[in-house]
């Protein structure tokens, strides 16, 4: 390794810090919304409103950063230096997780979900800086993997997340208590707030470049950019792929819980394993996909397929052995991964081949959960993380293909659409209530329908653009 790929690594490494905080935030809610519903006797869709509000933030964020960046006229972030960017975007979120204290002292709900939009309004900003970051600290062409590779380090963070804030408010997993205390809920997110604090002066001083040359397709006169990203259908219909891909992947876990409760018997306290294992899923997947990341012989690669996500399975079977759960359930899955390591090499590196395939394995995981009870359901259900677990940078970069200097325009848009997260887990939390938790998982199998649409229809809208992933992927590119 040359002392450049040393010192681009070197910058990587702390940047992953903030992807971390990103995954045991979202997974963490997954712990709350049980939690809150009984602390606060809502209904399933009122208590999605945790998902809503710290999703929904990720918008807001997004569009306060569009008008103070059209009212100064100048980008703000190359204005005040990405290391500054993401500082402030950490402080904003250790101000949220302040909220909690009051919140839990005075069990206050809407307290406690205007402490989770703060964080989400940090969480936005450093989005913003730390994906674009992410890929530029190294070769374009292994970019997309970057980005898949600190997904898996964000996804150690939502497999580890659900059990420490299980552990704040239940004790150890053989600990006979079942109470639900709001007030245990402030610690860890204090904790959390001087962790995010900790973090954001270690990233001021870091030697992450404060600057970074944006990345812009070059234009011919064959493909001349447009005035508006918003004029490529590939980025309007994928604005509409990011909002359902976020909203299948937070809903499906988010109103787990309450189907564990309400159809399979589950006590609050017991369900945490399950929700690591689904957020572990897509750690799983995202750990095989960031293979391509390494400059490895193809022989290699092709072993470290198989390695990787088993290897990351075995993380998820070692904090919850260090959590003193029942391993026991859990190593029937194995066999699930062998689906998605099938599926991973049929996609040949190809964005939209492998979001077609992995769409219809979630819908066949989610068809296969409703037609089913017990264990098996369970397992399908969260299954479904594995088939996620690598759609963000498919879609992302299938979206902003071809947009040449509307690239960072189209970007922020994308961004903006990861509000789906909470509409979406609201919307089937609303359909629960109507009907029942088990059947309101079609909203899931709809999202997913929708992305195998686009994956068939962008490919067309690309290929007359002039754009062929397989040619690109068949030259190395």
């Amino acid at each position: 390794m040359s002392s450049e790929q040393q010192t681009k690594w070197g910058q990587f490494i702390p940047l992953v810090t903030v992807f971390f905080f990103w995954g045991f935030v979202a997974a963490s809610n997954d712990i709350l919304i049980p939690v809150f519903k009984k602390a606060f006797d809502l209904t399933q869709g009122q208590s999605q409103l945790v998902s809503v509000a710290f999703y929904v933030a990720y918008t807001v964020g997004s569009l306060i950063y569009m008008g103070i960046s059209y009212l100064t006229k100048g980008d703000i972030i190359n204005r005040i230096g990405y290391k500054n960017a993401l500082a402030l975007g950490l402080f904003i979120s250790a101000l949220g997780t302040l909220l909690f204290y009051p919140a839990a002292n005075s069990g206050s709900f809407p307290l406690m979900l205007s402490g989770l939009f703060i964080v989400g309004l940090g969480f936005s900003l450093q989005q913003t800086v730390a994906n674009p970051l992410a890929i530029s600290l190294g070769p374009i062409s292994t970019g997309s993997q970057r980005l898949t590779m600190a997904g898996g380090i964000n996804n150690f963070g939502t497999t580890i997340g659900p059990l420490i804030v299980s552990f704040a408010i239940f004790g150890s997993a053989a600990s006979a208590n079942t109470d639900v205390s709001i007030e245990s809920v402030k610690i860890p997110y204090l904790i959390l707030g001087a962790a995010f604090i900790l973090v954001a002066i270690f990233l001021k001083f870091s030697s992450i470049p404060d600057k970074v040359e944006a990345v812009i397709e070059i234009e011919d006169e064959a493909r001349p950019s447009k005035k508006s990203a918003l004029q490529y259908p590939q980025l309007i219909l994928g604005m509409i792929a990011i909002f359902v891909y976020v909203g299948v992947e937070v809903s499906t876990a988010s109103n787990l819980p309450a189907y564990m409760e309400t159809d399979l018997g589950f006590a609050t306290k017991d369900i945490a394993p399950y929700i690591s294992l689904y957020w572990a899923s897509l750690m799983i997947g995202r750990w095989t996909g960031a293979v391509e990341a390494f400059s490895v012989t193809a022989s290699l690669q092709k072993k470290l397929k198989f390695i990787a996500p088993y290897l990351a399975f075995g993380v998820f079977l070692a904090v919850n052995a260090i959590a003193q759960h029942d391993l026991t359930p859990f190593y029937i899955y194995a066999l699930v991964i062998i689906v998605l390591i099938a599926a991973d090499i049929a996609s040949k590196g190809n964005p939209a081949r492998m979001l077609l395939i992995f769409s219809f394995l979630g819908i066949t995981a989610l068809l296969t959960g409703m037609s089913t009870t017990g264990m098996v359901s369970v397992y399908a259900f969260t299954s479904v993380g594995l088939f996620c677990s690598t759609l963000w940078p498919c879609i992302f970069t299938l979206a902003i293909s071809g947009l040449g200097k509307n690239t960072n325009q189209g970007s922020n848009f994308l961004i903006m659409m990861i509000m789906g997260g909470g509409i979406v887990s609201w919307l089937q939390g609303a359909v629960s209530d109507v009907t029942n938790i088990h059947f309101s998982y079609i909203v899931g199998v709809i999202c997913f329908a929708y992305l195998a649409f686009y994956a068939w229809r962008v490919s067309g809208i690309l290929r007359s653009q002039g754009i062929d992933f397989d040619k690109k992927v068949s030259s190395g590119h």
